[in-house]
């Protein structure tokens, strides 16, 4: 059976007193690619926080098994943002922000090593970014900040990759290679993934997870709709040619 590295059990949570999600239990493994669909506003992005660390559960439990103590579970974990959450006003170049990704590994006060500048010059080259280097944040398209926070997000080398809804703002060619791209870091690191192109992603990812202030996790990347029904997360199946596309219903 494949290692566990995360596990949420019996957790409720949301803010401000208002529940968002109750009664999930959910488990991460080693080399799992789990696709992670539901509403809007039905907790996907707060089952994020909850990984990462960003929100605390009303009740419940959430446990790291990580090599090392729980407190530094972060440094074992990518996240890759949606592009409309980064503040574009920030003065930091695109070297930079690459290079904040290694800071859950540093002190504050520790400055990046020849070594850490050479993977950043490294992934920038594989990401098509060298020519972009010393550009701010804000000077970029959202297909160009994509790629600069999916750099960040991997060059600490992650255990578990979290990425929630990195195929928007992306061109097509970018998502064919974020997708290809993601398959073989699959093969050393977890991936969550958020999106709503159910079409696109059913061919990489293994398993799905619907969020819908709960959660159903489905062990396959084939579901049925009337499985959906069950789960109170419906989606129609509808085939072009050999591609298939999953199209999300209203909820109530």
């Amino acid at each position: 059976m494949k290692n566990k590295l995360v596990s949420l059990k019996d957790i409720q949570a949301g803010y401000n007193g208002k529940t968002v999600l109750s009664k999930v239990n959910f488990e991460v493994r080693q080399n799992d690619f789990i696709g992670i669909i539901g509403p809007n506003g039905g907790g996907k992005t707060t089952l994020l926080k909850l990984i990462l660390g960003l929100l605390k559960p009303f009740s419940g439990s959430i446990r790291y098994y990580f090599d090392d103590e729980d407190k530094t579970f972060r440094s074992h974990i990518g996240y890759l943002p949606q592009v409309n959450s980064f503040d574009k006003k920030f003065p930091i170049s695109v070297k930079e922000v690459i290079l904040s990704g290694l800071l859950t590994k540093k002190s504050i006060f520790q400055r990046y090593s020849k070594e850490d500048q050479d993977q950043a010059t490294s992934i920038m080259e594989h990401f098509g970014l060298t020519d972009l280097r010393n550009r701010t944040a804000g000077e970029l398209s959202g297909g160009q900040l994509q790629r600069v926070f999916l750099a960040r997000a991997i060059i600490s080398s992650p255990r578990l990759l979290i990425l929630d809804e990195p195929d928007t703002y992306v061109d097509n060619r970018f998502e064919y290679e974020l997708y290809s791209l993601l398959k073989e870091i699959n093969k050393t690191t977890a991936i969550l993934l958020v999106s709503h192109d159910i079409g696109m992603i059913s061919s990489y990812i293994k398993s799905i997870a619907c969020v819908n202030n709960s959660l159903h996790y489905h062990p396959s990347n084939e579901i049925s709709n009337e499985q959906l029904k069950v789960f109170n997360c419906p989606i129609d199946i509808i085939t072009h040619g050999t591609v298939p596309h999953r199209v999300l219903h209203n909820h109530k």
